[in-house]
């Protein structure tokens, strides 16, 4: 008989240590190690994850099928994965509780069902009486899909090898668990031996499988950090409750880009496609708004227009505030510097509100000219043209320097209706075609603010 041995191993990497202590040997992390109880089992009959035991190839001997591809019946969510669903890949998608998780991943088993492909899904947070009535409210109530409600990751295997479905959806990892170990569901032990016999079985039966994952407080998904290693793909669904807008953006993807995002609005019938981010980020924006300017964000391939918006009144404290939603705190307050120390705006009394509409993350430095413009308008009280969009990133002298894809940036614009754009000289050599909009070059932020 086997006998069972206690180790503790880390949240963060996955290192096992034989006794507890604070900090990981590993990482370095504090506070990460957690108890589990380890059974010692024969490795002599074991196989290799495509059903037969592993041997050495060589490279040029191993024939490789084109990569094929479906669709996931989602445009947005077909961008974000790469062009679609690759069979046998395993995707784990992470959120904040009610982002919207199960509803997207409930809306493509709906729509991959009703184009003929077989789908199970094994949810361990609800009864199958409570999916249908999600799926009442998303209009797929009437689709041939298998549910299961079950935690126990072999049963699940089980149904697989019988139902041989093409797409598997698990919601969520943190609820599986198997009877071989004795720790609890949820735990380091239970979610890693679950991920890696669903991970198993997905590349030896060639099906997708869709894991849920709950994210801890500070965003990151919850459970051992080499869960993240062992999948092909991990999206994060990001948004706000109080805020309809979705983004589901990819950190990692071994078929396809991370730097796409697919974009969403949670409606009453489910999540709905944005296919054009731009026009409804600008929906609702005021044709007079002091401190409102609009610059051009790359996401991918895509670019995506957003307001930014600043807010500077007097302040009362002796400290002044600086606070932002939507962009980098360190890299506006470096702004700020750059305009108190280059452009001569006193800004040392002044408590700041710095806000990219919509609830999208603006993380590369093309919005930093913006984020200038919009600052110096709220300073002095004025109102910058409807029509005039800002791109550029400034550096620590106030010289304004060039961005990438300025072709893709200004074309959007001249698509919204911009009839200005400013951008940094040396990005108008780029410029190969003639556009109807305006074309501003400038050197420096003295520069820039003399052009408004």
């Amino acid at each position: 008989m086997a006998k069972n041995k206690t180790v503790f191993v880390c949240n963060e990497c996955g290192a096992e240590t034989p006794r507890w202590a604070g900090k990981c040997n590993s990482c370095g992390a504090w506070n990460t190690l957690v108890e589990m109880i380890k059974t010692k089992t024969s490795t002599k009959n074991s196989l290799h994850m495509t059903g037969q035991n592993s041997r050495p190839v060589l490279l040029n001997e191993v024939i490789s099928d084109n990569e094929i591809r479906f669709s996931s019946g989602i445009r947005e969510l077909n961008r974000v994965l790469g062009g679609g669903i690759v069979p046998g890949e395993m995707v784990l998608i992470g959120g904040d509780p009610g982002i919207g998780k199960s509803t997207l991943l409930l809306q493509m088993a709906i729509q991959l069902a009703r184009n003929g492909v077989r789908v199970l899904y094994a949810t361990g947070e609800e009864s199958v009486q409570q999916v249908k009535m999600r799926s009442e409210r998303l209009n797929g109530a009437n689709v041939e899909m298998h549910l299961v409600a079950e935690t126990d990751v072999d049963l699940i295997i089980s149904y697989l090898n019988q139902i041989k479905p093409q797409i598997v959806i698990i919601d969520s990892i943190q609820t599986l668990m198997t009877n071989d170990l004795g720790a609890a569901p949820g735990s380091v032990s239970q979610v890693r031996e679950s991920a890696g016999r669903l991970l198993k079985i997905a590349k030896t039966m060639e099906m997708a499988i869709f894991l849920v994952g709950h994210v801890t407080k500070e965003g990151s998904i919850a459970g051992p950090r080499v869960l993240e290693h062992m999948v092909d793909c991990v999206l994060y669904f990001e948004g706000d409750s109080y805020n309809s807008f979705r983004i589901l953006r990819a950190v990692k993807n071994r078929f396809g880009s991370t730097n796409e995002i697919g974009v969403f609005t949670m409606a009453e019938s489910g999540l709905e496609e944005v296919g054009n981010p731009s026009a409804h980020l600008l929906s609702q924006r005021d044709a007079a708004a002091i401190g409102s300017v609009v610059t051009a964000t790359i996401e991918g391939t895509r670019p995506v227009l957003v307001e930014i918006q600043s807010l500077l009144t007097e302040t009362i404290y002796g400290t002044p505030r600086r606070m932002t939603n939507g962009v980098d705190y360190n890299r506006t307050a470096m702004i700020m510097a750059v305009l108190q120390k280059r452009a001569g705006l006193y800004l040392g009394q002044q408590d700041a509100y710095v806000n990219a509409i919509g609830g999208i993350r603006v993380t590369e430095p093309a919005a930093d000219l913006a984020i200038c413009l919009s600052i110096y308008s709220s300073l002095h009280n004025s109102t910058i043209s409807r029509s005039l969009l800002a791109i550029g990133e400034v550096g620590l002298t106030g010289e304004i320097r060039a961005v990438s894809q300025i072709q893709l940036r200004v074309a959007e614009a001249e698509k919204m209706g911009f009839k200005s754009v400013i951008i940094p000289s040396n990005c108008t050599e780029n410029l190969t075609k003639k556009y109807l909009v305006e074309i501003i070059g400038v050197k420096n932020i003295n520069e820039a603010l003399s052009k408004i």
